[in-house]
């Protein structure tokens, strides 16, 4: 039996110049009976309203589909104001106050800290703030704070000294090296564990944009800056496993194609097909604590600590013991089921969500809080061999290659090598965009980095960080 929804509040209104009933429904639907559009869904399509003498203005978003004569597209967000008059005092006061409890309920946010960085992908980040986010923010009566970094970590000294009672959650515009920084700022607090709940938004401004297509991509949207921002205003949350390693070919493309920066997202596809012409193999090991299914890949091994590098080069102590913070996943690492699968390699990824950029589902099987990262070997294998699987990455194709490993891990260790051809050349690992370490003869090899190319442990904190999520 259907359950009976009651209305809210049901009134006769003027709408366009004619008098017609309007209602708000318990399943936060607004109706009324004159006009085109004659309903709106509280939830999905109301930002905000504002009072404007007698009249009640609705700020909403409507699918663009049904707006193309007005400058949509299909898969756009068009946004667009519903004015109309309640008859009396009384009636205005109670419209208020019914649509503003209702919108309440939803949990939205109410104030934001952005960070945009003006430097990441085509360096439009500032124009996609201006353009694309601020509007909605304010339709949606969304108080912000907006910061633009200047430098590489400006974004994680901010938040290890913000004062997060005064924000309902960060919003990054910007790929997902931003977002990686403030996760590392919140967790390098004294108060991480109520820091790390703060919910994390992302828009897409950067090159990969990989988190954020995730997200979208659940629910079929568009990897748009619009979408994005509806997503944070919308208010719904989702849990996040933290963390994400990349090194080898694909972490090569990310860095040296830096170059090629004015190409944008096209600058990956074009470095990578002159990477595949003079391929590099790398010698190496990576050793895995494998999830329940995937223990038929590699051969068995045991822990050992010995010459596990930390993430800050001037402490010589395993990777999850810091200084203050957060210390690291609660887990008996020796008392483990371990593998072993030994190189060379073409590239080794570890990933906890499914896209790693708007073109790259690098992990289809991959979860935002599962517990578990998706790991994926490339083998060694002839280039055109390579070419096709390459090709496949967009639709997460690649994985069903035989020279490529898929498999989920609760824990892993890369002991990164050089070159098969070169052995005084090593490679580079990368942390999402961002450089983690540089081995010998790579690009910029002169430059300081954050760790040394060396023997790297990563483990996996179930649903550790919180994300702002369509769904």
């Amino acid at each position: 039996m259907d359950q009976i929804v009651q209305d809210i509040l049901s009134d006769r209104v003027r709408v366009s110049g004619g008098i017609t009933a309007m209602t708000l429904t318990g399943d936060g639907r607004l109706r009324w009976t004159d006009g085109p559009q004659r309903s709106l869904t509280l939830e999905k399509q109301v930002l905000g309203f504002v009072v404007e003498g007698n009249k009640i203005r609705i700020r909403a978003v409507v699918d663009g589909r049904d707006e193309i004569c007005c400058g949509g597209s299909a898969g756009s967000i068009v946004r667009k104001d519903f004015v109309f008059e309640p008859l009396s005092e009384d009636s205005k006061r109670l419209w208020c106050e019914k649509l503003r409890d209702f919108i309440d309920s939803f949990g939205r946010p109410k104030r934001l800290y952005i960070f945009v960085n003006p430097f990441g992908g085509k360096k439009i980040a500032s124009k996609i703030f201006l353009d694309d986010v601020k509007p909605l923010l304010e339709d949606a009566n969304i108080q912000f704070t907006v910061q633009e970094t200047t430098q590489q970590l400006h974004a994680k000294e901010i938040v290890k000294g913000l004062d997060l009672s005064k924000y309902d959650g960060i919003v990054c515009v910007s790929g997902d090296g931003i977002l990686v920084e403030v996760v590392n700022g919140l967790l390098e607090r004294e108060d991480w564990n109520d820091a790390i709940k703060v919910p994390l938004g992302v828009v897409p401004a950067g090159t990969g944009n990989g988190m954020i297509k995730s997200l979208l991509d659940l629910v079929g949207e568009p990897c748009k800056a619009s979408n994005a921002i509806l997503a944070v205003i919308r208010g719904h949350k989702r849990l996040l496993d933290v963390t994400t390693i990349l090194q080898g070919l694909v972490a090569d493309i990310d860095i040296e194609s830096e170059k090629y920066r004015w190409m944008g997202s096209a600058r990956i596809d074009f470095y990578a097909l002159q990477r595949i012409l003079y391929l590099r193999q790398y010698n190496g090991r990576v050793s895995f604590v494998p999830a329940p299914g995937f223990e038929n890949h590699g051969e068995p091994s045991t822990y050992s600590e010995q010459n596990i590098c930390n993430p800050i080069p001037s402490q010589q102590q395993p990777i999850k013991i810091l200084q203050q913070g957060y210390q690291g996943p609660d887990v008996d690492l020796k008392n483990l089921e371990w593998r072993i699968i030994n190189g060379p390699f073409v590239a080794v990824w570890l990933h906890n969500v499914p896209w790693g950029s708007e073109n790259t589902m690098a992990a289809p099987d991959a979860k935002f809080s599962d517990g578990y990262l998706d790991l994926i070997i490339i083998k060694v294998c002839p280039k055109l061999a390579l070419l096709s699987l390459l090709s496949n990455l967009n639709k997460g194709g690649h994985v069903k290659s035989p020279y490529v490993a898929y498999l989920k891990v609760k824990a892993f260790i890369l002991e990164p090598g050089a070159l098969t051809q070169e052995p005084n050349r090593e490679g580079i690992i990368d942390c999402d965009g961002e450089v983690l370490a540089r081995g010998k003869g790579t690009y910029q090899c002169d430059q300081k980095s954050l760790m040394s190319y060396d023997k790297l442990q990563i483990t996996v904190d179930q649903g550790l960080a919180t994300l702002f999520s369509p769904v």
